[in-house]
């Protein structure tokens, strides 16, 4: 009597694109900053997904100058998160304070700037805990200039969004900037390669849900500056991240 075979991974990835998988407009509208991650690795069939549709995005002309440095674990990856983690720890000490986080409704841990700085001392003391960090790079063909970004932010949205419809969670930071020249060191990233982008991926520690947005008659301008688009209409049930004409929440 043979033995009944166990699922391979790939088997139940295909099972997980068939019915699990939100669809195009969900994933867009639900896609949440995670900064809160399980310990659980990323498969590498599903790192490998993630990271081929986030080279499906758009570049000018054609050029594909994006690069994905992939940090998992090992004694050189190791070194490069705990530079990233230090570096996080810094920026995010600066934006606290800044940002006056570290006093009022900040401390009220059931207010939304206390749960906003819960996880943020979360995301940066646990950073290099962190399942896959993902460095989003640019292969420089001409100087550096104000719009080279295009070519790489694209790419740094779809890997989000794959990451969404298979189940995981991350954020994109400029916070590697403080210990750039360091981290360079680490990963022997050459001069002519701009750092662009730092992605931490993980299963999540709570949920994706609906984003808070600013109305859309807020940003949205019909035919010039300022003139509001009266067909420029929030679904039933949008909730603002501020002043709305139909909601206050």
């Amino acid at each position: 009597m043979c033995q009944a075979q166990l699922p391979t991974h790939t088997d139940l990835y295909a099972a997980v694109m068939a019915t699990d998988v939100p669809d195009l407009l969900t994933g867009i509208a639900t896609t949440r900053a995670i900064r809160r991650f399980a310990a659980d690795p990323i498969p590498e069939d599903d790192l490998a997904s993630i990271l081929w549709h986030a080279t499906r995005a758009p570049s000018g002309t054609n050029r594909q100058p994006t690069r994905f440095v992939v940090l998992r674990d090992g004694p050189t990856a190791s070194e490069a998160k705990s530079v990233l983690g230090r570096g996080f720890r810094q920026s995010w000490g600066r934006k606290s304070a800044d940002a006056g986080l570290g006093s009022g409704s900040a401390l009220d841990p059931t207010s939304r700037k206390g749960r906003q700085r819960a996880a943020m001392e979360h995301f940066v003391d646990h950073f290099e805990q962190i399942p896959v960090v993902v460095l989003a790079c640019l292969v420089r063909y001409r100087a550096p200039n104000p719009s080279e970004g295009s070519s790489v932010y694209p790419a740094c949205q779809n890997l989000l969004l794959a990451a969404r419809a298979l189940g995981y969670g991350g954020v994109m930071s400029g916070w590697h900037a403080l210990v750039e020249p360091e981290l360079r060191d680490v990963l022997a990233i050459p001069d002519e390669v701009a750092i662009c982008a730092t992605i931490p991926l993980g299963r999540p520690l709570g949920n994706h849900g609906p984003v808070r947005r600013l109305p859309l008659n807020d940003v949205v301008f019909d035919g010039a500056w300022n003139q509001i688009a009266e067909w420029a209409v929030d679904p039933p049930g949008t909730r603002f991240a501020g002043p709305s004409p139909t909601s206050s929440s």
